[in-house]
Formats: structure tokens, C-alpha cells, sequence
């Protein structure tokens, strides 16, 4: 987080406006940044670390790098050591590479709130743009917000109709590692797994900027009724994207969408696997996209995300 300020709001659904914008906030994408963010999602490719390796003739960053911090925008206005939230949602959209030592300007805004089952949701959307104005990424994300007892006077009822991910693909497809237009629904991309540290955990939910939260504090943790601290769900989409990235290459950067739901927690010091299944595939503008079903999977093969992504191959 690279917020040139922290905000004095307590974290409550009660207080929140709609419209409510954040930012616009700058900062530059420094050799630091980029070190920090391979470290965190243990994410070493070389597109990151020289300008040789990477496809776009430049030191790139990581294309999930921008997300945290467009996620968490709202800290410039609300106070992280009231907020008892929880990200339900994530959406990310990949129009272009970041690369190293390039200014990037962050702005977002809450577009809505309503109670559901009791609980109170926000929506934000936010964007990231470089120097030139060219747009890196756009997030839309969903949070519950602590609600106080009793202010529950209104209730969506609205059903979610998303197509459930089933995690179901064709063994003899064999395991594709790359894009390709040849490739058919069923087929399952090549997955990666990750083993979760609570140093990773802890840098990528900003421990360094003296904030106690759930995922960077055992007690914090504890009084939320779980016995280690609890890995991110955007750290979870991290995983999800290197695995896009490794797959679709260079066209993840410019075309890349995900969509993801988070189902159950990941606790610090798991083992997880991104895994994902190709579904269909269009043609939009003479090239191939695909269209994929993707999850993470905790060491009992239970679903702790599921979503959608798709890009030009």
C-alpha cells in the first residue's frame, strides 16, 4: 500500500455513502514495489526482473500487482483498525502492462450498498492508470461491512444466477501449458500450487505499515474464532493470475478477465493449488478467446475460490 494517507472513518455499513469516491492517489512502480510483490506471491518470472526476458521490451510488473491496493483504496477514507469486513467478491480487468518505474494513478468510488441475509455489502469500482493515461487495470469488488444489530431495515433478496463451477474436466485432454486455438472445452490448463507462509501473508496485508488485522496478527486472528491467521482472498486471486499469466502469456496483460468468489477461508501455512478448465471458445474481432472456469483448492481438494476468466489466446 503506497497511500499517501490513512483514513479516521470507522469501518461500519452505517457510515458509508454512495457515491463515495477515493483518490485520485499516485505513486510509482518501483524496483522495491515490483520485489515486494514477487516475494509475497512467490511469483519469480523473469518478465518482472529484466527488461530482456520481458515480452514488451520493458521491466513489467506483475499483472495482479495494482490489485491489493485498488481493492484497498478505501483505507485512504476509513480507518483499517475498525474495519471488520469481508471480500466476497473480486472482478479484474487487464487492458495493459505497468512497467518499472512508471507513476500510476489509482481512483475509485462505492457505486452501491444493500443488506442480504443480514449483512450489509459494498461495491466498488476503481481503476489504475499509467502516465499516459492508458488504463493498466479495473477492479469491481464486493465487501461486507460490520452492520450494527437492529439496522437491518431493507433486504436484497436477489439470487445469484452464475453458473456453479464444478471443477469437473477431461482426464484424457491430457494438461495444456500454453493457449492455443486448437484446444477443447474440457481441457485442464496446467495448475500451480502454493504453500502459504505468514511472512508472505503478513507483508502482502500490510504489516510494514503497522496495521493489526486478521491476516498479519495470530491474536486478531484468534478473536475471530480462527487458530492461525487467515491468507487473503485477493492473495488467492494472485495465485489464480500467475496461473493465467503462465497459460495465456503475453495476451493476459491487454486481455485478460477474471471473476472470483470466495468460499472459505485459507489459513496460513496451507498448501493450495490454482487449478482452472477451458469451457468454450469465440471469436471476437477475428482472434480466439477462451473461456475458462477456474478455482483454488485447499490439501482436502474443498474449493476455498471459484470464478471465470477468459482472454485471446
Amino acid at each position: 500500500m503506497e497511500f499517501p494517507k490513512i483514513g479516521k472513518k470507522e469501518g461500519l455499513y452505517e457510515l458509508i455513502e454512495v457515491p463515495e469516491k477515493f483518490g485520485p492517489i499516485s505513486y510509482k512502480i518501483d524496483d522495491n514495489i515490483i520485489k515486494k510483490y514477487a516475494f509475497v506471491q512467490d511469483d519469480y518470472n523473469l518478465w518482472y526482473f529484466s527488461h530482456d526476458a520481458s515480452p514488451f521490451g520493458k521491466r513489467i510488473g506483475h499483472a495482479s500487482i495494482l490489485a491489493n491496493d485498488l481493492l484497498s483504496l478505501f483505507l485512504t477514507e476509513y480507518d483499517p483498525s475498525t474495519i471488520r469486513g469481508l471480500h466476497t467478491q473480486e472482478e479484474l480487468w487487464f487492458e495493459n502492462p505497468v512497467f518499472e518505474d512508471e507513476t500510476v494513478t489509482l481512483e475509485g468510488e462505492y457505486v452501491d450498498k444493500y443488506i442480504k441475509r443480514d449483512k450489509g455489502y459494498v461495491v466498488m469500482n476503481a481503476v489504475a492508470r499509467g502516465e499516459d493515461g492508458r488504463v493498466l487495470l479495473k477492479h469491481r469488488g464486493v465487501e461486507i461491512m460490520r452492520v450494527h444489530a437492529g439496522s437491518v431495515a431493507a433486504k436484497n433478496t436477489a439470487k445469484d444466477t452464475s453458473d456453479k463451477v464444478t471443477g469437473e474436466y477431461d482426464p484424457a485432454l491430457g494438461t495444456a501449458e500454453t493457449a492455443k486455438e486448437n484446444l477443447v472445452p474440457g481441457t485442464l490448463i496446467k495448475p500451480l500450487s502454493k504453500h502459504t507462509t505468514q511472512d508472505q501473508t503478513s507483508v502482502f496485508s500490510f504489516v510494514g505499515k503497522h496495521f493489526v488485522n486478521i491476516h498479519n496478527n495470530l491474536a486478531a486472528a484468534k478473536e475471530t474464532g480462527m487458530e492461525r491467521p487467515v491468507v487473503q482472498g485477493q492473495q488467492q486471486v494472485g495465485y489464480l493470475t500467475e496461473m493465467l499469466t503462465n497459460f495465456f502469456g503475453k495476451s493476459w496483460f491487454t486481455s485478460g478477465w477474471e471473476k472470483v468468489k470466495f468460499l472459505r477461508p485459507v489459513l496460513v501455512g496451507e498448501t493450495v493449488t490454482a487449478k482452472g478448465v477451458i469451457k468454450d471458445k469465440t471469436v471476437e474481432d477475428g482472434k480466439t478467446k477462451l473461456h475458462l472456469e477456474i478455482w483454488v483448492e485447499n490439501e482436502e481438494q474443498e474449493m476455498t475460490s471459484v470464478g471465470w476468466a477468459s482472454a485471446h489466446v
